[in-house]
């Protein structure tokens, strides 16, 4: 979360539907070069691989640099305030450094989130276009666009982005959205009121997407992955297995990313432990407190948690753990982190995520009492990132002396099963391994989060 992407090749899918019309604007000017910003999360990426997709169709040409490029998207991230901050100082940055005559664009959830107000306070801005609204129509009307008649407003078409082409994977592995929206109403989010209740894809347009990619290793994402299909009437709840069972046919690898607990039914886990290629599960816990979890209107407890970890472990012993936590949600007591440092213990999870509470707008958590110190947050903070530090240090060095199955990513950088891309630490590898390829190596050496290996 909050990470800029340099790749050219990257946006949102409001800026992917935007793109096309704002390409079909500058149509005299085919040839002309691009560069997109990506910030947030994997979800984020797809959109901008959709963005891209539109704007190669359309003519444009990757740039080298955000400095020589005609048109600069921003696709930006509105989760959390350290999240906007970041958006708003990669604009600026870029706004800085583009050519005189270049546009900016920003797109994305705060794009969609604070439209008019973005662009009244960001003046560098060229266009801010929102999800689904064509980036060439930004602040004025193009010409030759529609109005609604006598008020004079714009009839902005709107367009649907997550069935849009993208182009083929430039690296071994892809993210694929499957679903957009959520239907869940967690204290803290506010997700939902600005990317709407979940659509979900159907099964023959994700694999139409997965066949064009060419990747060895899918990475399926939504804003509620197991939800996937509850929305859409025939498929139902469930839907998300036979799903990973036809992409996994398809490619060597699939990799499922943030599932909420109550969903993760046997099937599920049994499609991800023997049938993905990828026994990686990867939990959006939030907390164990079972009274503070009610509080972030979420469901489960530590023990529920511990009680199907370990359920999984017994299952499929080499599968691997990530999950993510908020620390200092309104109400949290030092009991609270006392259970929360203890499940960690407990669990020894592979991966782990830290998050100080963001107060955002409009969101239940906002009207909550008990806000917690944010000295105390950081302290939280510290300890929790110390303790697991130790856990993941440890578990990476019990591999040294095995034997794994790696994805050559590029040269000399490889993946098992336990690193998902651009999130965990990497397997280093000899150059002379071909990206795109498997190989088996051997462990030789743990560095932080990062492995040494050989070839066996």
């Amino acid at each position: 979360m909050g990470r800029a992407s340099s790749i050219p090749s990257s946006s949102i899918e409001a800026a992917a539907a935007g793109a096309c019309t704002l390409a079909s604007a500058m149509a005299d000017d085919a040839g002309r070069t691009y560069w997109v910003e990506t910030l947030g999360c994997p979800k984020n990426q797809v959109d901008s691989d959709k963005l891209v997709g539109t704007l190669l169709a359309d003519g444009y040409v990757a740039a080298e640099s955000p400095d020589q490029a005609d048109l600069v998207v921003v696709n930006t991230c509105a989760f959390i305030e350290a999240a906007r901050q970041e958006s708003v100082d990669t604009i600026l940055a870029l706004a800085d450094a583009r050519q005189s005559e270049a546009r900016l664009v920003v797109t994305g959830c705060m794009a969609e989130r604070y439209g008019d107000e973005l662009a009244a306070a960001l003046p560098e801005v060229d266009l801010v276009a929102g999800f689904g609204v064509p980036v060439a129509l930004g602040r004025k009307p193009s010409a030759g666009t529609g109005t609604n008649g006598t008020d004079g407003t714009v009839n902005v078409p709107k367009l649907d982005l997550l069935n849009l082409p993208r182009p083929k994977s430039p690296v071994p592995w892809a993210y694929v959205k499957i679903a957009e929206g959520c239907d869940r109403t967690c204290g803290f989010c506010a997700i939902p009121s600005f990317r709407g209740k979940q659509r979900s894809r159907s099964i023959e347009e994700i694999l139409r997407e997965v066949d064009e990619l060419d990747a060895q290793e899918i990475v399926l994402v939504a804003q509620d992955l197991a939800s996937y299909g509850k929305d859409v009437e025939g498929m139902g709840a469930g839907s998300i297995v036979p799903l990973v069972e036809a992409v996994a046919a398809r490619v060597q690898r699939t990799r499922l990313l943030y599932l909420y607990p109550s969903d993760l039914t046997d099937g599920l886990i049994d499609v991800i432990g023997s049938t993905s290629g990828v026994p990686y599960f990867d939990l959006s816990l939030q907390h164990v407190s079972k009274p503070l979890l009610r509080r972030m209107r979420r469901w489960g407890d530590g023990d529920r948690f511990l009680r199907r970890i370990e359920d999984i472990r017994a299952r499929y012993p080499h599968a691997t753990f990530r999950s993510n936590f908020i620390v200092g949600y309104p109400g949290e007591t030092e009991e609270n982190h006392d259970q929360l440092l203890a499940f960690v213990d407990a669990a020894q999870l592979d991966w782990v995520g830290f998050f100080a509470y963001s107060e955002e707008d409009g969101t239940y958590a906002a009207n909550l009492d008990g806000k917690v110190a944010p000295d105390l947050v950081k302290e939280r903070l510290r300890e929790l990132t110390e303790r697991q530090d130790e856990i993941t240090t440890s578990r990476r060095e019990a591999l040294v002396g095995e034997v794994v199955d790696v994805l050559v990513d590029r040269p000399g950088v490889g993946r098992s099963h336990r690193e998902a891309p651009e999130i965990d630490g990497v397997v280093h590898v000899p150059e002379s391994l071909v990206p795109g390829t498997f190989a088996q190596v051997r462990v030789t050496g743990a560095y932080a989060y990062d492995l040494e290996a050989v070839v066996a």
